[in-house]
């Protein structure tokens, strides 16, 4: 191909505007026909034909934005060949879909894999249309272009906005990129347009959400992989804007508007991950654990660790300098709740710093600790290595009477942390005890009937933790579950009761009262809770009287503005007369009386029922809230 002759974009524009409404290389686009080695097949639905002359390497093929490197012949249906980079010795570079090919080499180079070679037959609205391209391509001429496709560079339009163009120099191992929360170590170099270097790093290091230098780094690093080397070209909305960026020590200025174009090297980077939703303890991994095993509930883990101030003050380390490894048990408050927390999350061989907010760590009081006191409201930073675990035994490699043991020991741990206050972890030991003998249809007729009174007692005792901890439809759903075994359980009909009043819904609450009382007539804690609900119900009934008779004063003044409005145009009330000559006379007020009377009482009845429904949706919201 001459220098001169760079594949000009037909010049038929109508032709244009068709073929990006019809043939954009978008996720509509017709799937890429399965070829053999001679087989000719249409590709898309715009007459290109594809012939594959040798298969490529592997399945990837370019994508929008790549650049690509090809050889090619170019001939005209006649065999007239006008021109080739192979009589040129050097292949054919361009970005693919940018509309600097025609059309045609846009939408059939995307179907080709590494290494593969194909003979494209393009009709003329695909290539150069009407005009042609003198001297050596006629008007409306379909041509043809054997093509091999020898390499690509991936180009992405990270920010699907042309503002970020990432090119990849190398390749990243593995699949995973970093997040937000995660500290990268990079090395990058920015130059100006003209080539003047602005700032360079041979290795620094930060957090991606916090960002570095300039917007497009942190965009960038989250689309790479470990090792990748990149060539960013970012517009100035993604380095300095408007305003540029002074000189400043070893770093150049960035002028108003300028673009950048930055070579990015990720070397690694430490995952940081939420331990809790609120984000108030997170773990960064310095060194990857093993396998994929943690500790759960109840595990002995063994660990070195390190606790720090802000400032670097240590106040407490363990296990290092051979002394004996620190050991504690997950979730039996050995340790501060967000170390407990954080070690769950640990693999073993794990090494990670865990970062915790006060409320995780010792409060707002100082603690004094084996190396230093703790301030009140500090943030602690905790250097762990997790060395070994071994896990709580899970119900799944427990034979039956295993089950029912673990059960009552977990129901007995319940009560004594109730007993405490503690009402959250009472309630994961109840789960737990049910857990294990959840599914007893292995058990024999004695281990059934213990492992009933066990379900009972268990889910009995979770519901009163549920109701001080005011999740009301978690602690009806538990006395449901109670009472589908035993029908007549007093307890369970009385927190189902004290869960519905609290959720409003007073019918049902009544209705659980009514028959814990009929089976206990002399039960006094399900006495004084019936007074309770009367006390509610007599509160509502009273919040109802008053919605109504706000209701009906308005409609009474609007009848009475009515009845003035209507007197003061008819000084006589006109007269409905019997066609049957009798004396029967009816006004229309007297009609109207009747028909307000009606459209009270209709108002009234879906007053009520919207008063009902009222009531459910506050009993929903409740249940939400809590």
């Amino acid at each position: 191909m001459d220098e001169d002759f760079e594949f000009p974009v037909s010049s038929n524009n109508a032709v244009d505007e068709e073929m990006d409404m019809d043939t954009g290389m978008d996720d509509l686009s017709v799937p890429d026909p399965i070829m053999k080695v001679d087989e000719e097949k249409e590709i898309g639905k715009t007459g290109i034909k594809k012939k594959l002359l040798k298969e490529g390497e592997g399945w990837e093929k370019p994508s929008k934005g790549d650049e690509v490197e090809v050889h090619y012949v170019g001939t005209l249906l006649d065999g007239t060949q006008f021109d080739s980079s192979r009589d040129r010795g050097t292949p054919f570079k361009f970005q693919l879909g940018q509309g600097q090919v025609i059309k045609g080499w846009d939408e059939g180079i995307k179907t080709m894999k590494k290494g593969e070679k194909a003979l494209f037959t393009i009709p003329p609205e695909m290539a150069y249309g009407e005009s042609g391209s003198p001297p050596t391509i006629p008007p409306n001429a379909t041509l043809q272009f054997e093509v091999e496709l020898l390499s690509w560079i991936s180009v992405k339009d990270i920010c699907k906005d042309g503002g970020i163009f990432k090119k990849v120099l190398v390749e990243g191992e593995g699949w995973q990129n970093p997040k937000d929360l995660d500290e990268v170590f990079v090395k990058y170099e920015a130059r100006l347009d003209d080539g003047t270097l602005v700032s360079k790093s041979d290795g620094v290091e930060f957090t991606v959400q916090d960002g570095y230098f300039c917007p497009a780094l942190s965009k960038a690093v989250k689309t790479m992989k470990k090792g990748e080397k990149v060539l960013l070209s970012v517009k100035p909305q993604y380095a300095f804007g408007e305003t540029g960026k002074a000189a400043n020590g070893d770093e150049g200025g960035v002028p108003p508007n300028a673009a950048l174009h930055i070579n990015l090297e990720l070397i690694s980077w430490k995952n940081v991950s939420e331990v809790t939703n609120d984000k108030k303890v997170l773990k960064k991994i310095l060194k990857e654990g093993e396998g994929y095993e943690r500790p759960n509930d109840g595990a002995l883990v063994k660990v070195k660790l390190t606790g720090k101030l802000q400032d670097g003050t240590v106040f407490v380390k363990k296990g290092h300098d051979d002394e004996e490894l620190f050991e504690f048990k997950i979730d039996e408050e050995q340790v501060i709740d967000g170390l407990d927390k954080a070690v769950k999350k640990m693999k073993k061989g794990e090494i990670a710093v865990i970062i915790i907010q006060p409320e995780y760590a010792f409060g707002a009081s100082d603690t004094p600790q084996e190396l230093a006191v703790v301030p009140g409201n500090s943030i602690v930073y905790y250097e762990v290595e997790m060395v070994s675990f071994v896990k709580e035994k899970e119900s799944w490699d427990m034979n039956t009477q295993e089950k029912i043991e673990a059960a009552g020991k977990k129901k007995e741990q319940g009560n004594v942390l109730f007993k405490a206050g503690k009402y959250v972890r009472a309630s994961k030991r109840y789960e737990k005890a049910v857990s294990f003998i959840e599914y007893d249809s292995s058990f024999n007729d004695d281990e059934k009937e213990q492992a009933k009174l066990l379900k009972v007692s268990c889910n009995l005792n979770n519901a009163a933790c549920k109701l001080k901890l005011k999740e009301y439809k978690e602690a009806e759903k538990l006395c449901t579950k109670v009472l589908e075994i035993d029908s007549k359980n007093v307890k369970a009909l009385y927190r189902r009761a004290q869960a519905y009043i609290q959720l409003v819904d007073l019918d049902l609450a009544e209705l659980d009262i009514k028959k814990a009382l009929e089976i206990d007539p002399d039960n006094r804690d399900v006495k004084l809770e019936y007074k309770v609900l009367k006390e509610k119900i007599k509160e509502y009934n009273k919040k109802d009287a008053q919605f109504y008779g706000n209701i009906f004063a308005k409609m009474n003044k609007i009848e009475q503005a009515k009845s003035a409005s209507g007197g003061a145009k008819n000084e006589a009330a006109p007269m409905i007369i019997d066609n049957k000559g009798g004396a029967k006379l009816k006004t229309i007020s007297s009609i109207q009386a009747k028909a307000n009377s009606c459209w009270a009482a209709m108002v009234l009845a879906v007053m009520a029922g919207f008063r009902r429904l009222s009531t459910r949706l506050v009993s929903t919201r409740v249940a939400e809230t809590h």
